[in-house]
């Protein structure tokens, strides 16, 4: 079952009035989109994974336009759906759940499965082909600059001495290293999670795209789940400091009990703005 993460602050935030108008841009499993609804809005719900889109798709939500697309096309999307007075824009960033533990594509070190790792199952690039096809500096750079991995050279060698690696378990085994706190795998995964699907990039180009979609009075919330893609989001609102009103002096976690609950919140960072 899909737990929305932050939902409280979500609402606190977005601020959700009937017959309103948002954009949950990663609806997964419509958590956050049901969340709005229930305050009498309207959703247009953006969710790349066709697997999920199809779940989503399925619970026939009234007031709900459900699209399978990336919400890097966001003002494509809402202009070909007439949706405009977009009273709010929400980005739940990174993978869900159900990608982790249901998917199959390698998504998690703590499976055996194939290393596939793309949201988009129309995507042309694989984990596997960056494992065992890119150069090692091209390795070692996204391991440094997406994983933030300070043993990135060492790792990516016994990457390269290991090829073929075909599963999760072959790229664990060729990572080596002890278990500490964090497994010694996890910055490598979600290097080659974050190189795969363009995840950087992709929010750098649509958070200034949000500014031409939302109304004047239109709130963007942004919830984040490692540094990376906090940094980006709060330099965004920091150079947009003249088009949006900045309600997140800090950026806003999870209590514990909600942490208790759902261990995903653990990571989360909502940062939230008014355009002007």
């Amino acid at each position: 079952m899909h737990i929305p993460v932050l939902k409280k602050q979500v609402l606190e935030y977005l601020n959700p009035k009937p017959n309103e108008n948002f954009i949950d841009c990663t609806a997964n499993g419509g958590g956050h989109t049901k969340a709005i609804l229930e305050k009498g809005a309207n959703v247009l719900a953006i969710e790349l994974d066709r697997d999920i889109y199809k779940e989503l798709s399925s619970l026939n939500l009234d007031r709900v336009i459900a699209v399978n697309d990336s919400y890097i096309n966001l003002k494509k999307i809402a202009e070909e759906n007439n949706f405009g007075s977009v009273s709010g824009i929400l980005f739940d960033l990174g993978m869900s759940s159900w990608q982790l533990e249901n998917s199959g594509r390698g998504f998690t070190f703590q499976k055996d499965e194939p290393l596939d790792m793309r949201y988009d199952l129309d995507g042309d690039l694989t984990a596997e082909q960056v494992v065992n096809s890119w150069s090692e500096s091209e390795l070692i750079e996204i391991l440094e600059k997406y994983g933030e991995e300070r043993f990135a050279k060492k790792i990516v060698k016994n990457i390269i001495k290991s090829r073929p690696i075909k599963t999760t378990f072959d790229l664990v085994k060729a990572i080596g290293g002890k278990h500490g706190k964090i497994h010694p795998a996890t910055r490598t995964f979600q290097a080659l999670r974050i190189a795969v699907n363009k995840e950087l990039s992709s929010l750098e180009k649509v958070l200034p795209e949000t500014l031409e979609v939302l109304a004047p009075g239109g709130r963007l919330v942004v919830i984040s789940f490692h540094s990376l893609e906090d940094r980006i989001v709060k330099n965004f609102f920091k150079n947009s400091k003249t088009s949006f009103d900045i309600l997140t002096k800090k950026p806003i976690t999870g209590l514990l009990e909600e942490i208790k609950k759902n261990p995903r919140a653990r990571s989360a960072k909502l940062r939230a703005g008014i355009k002007i």
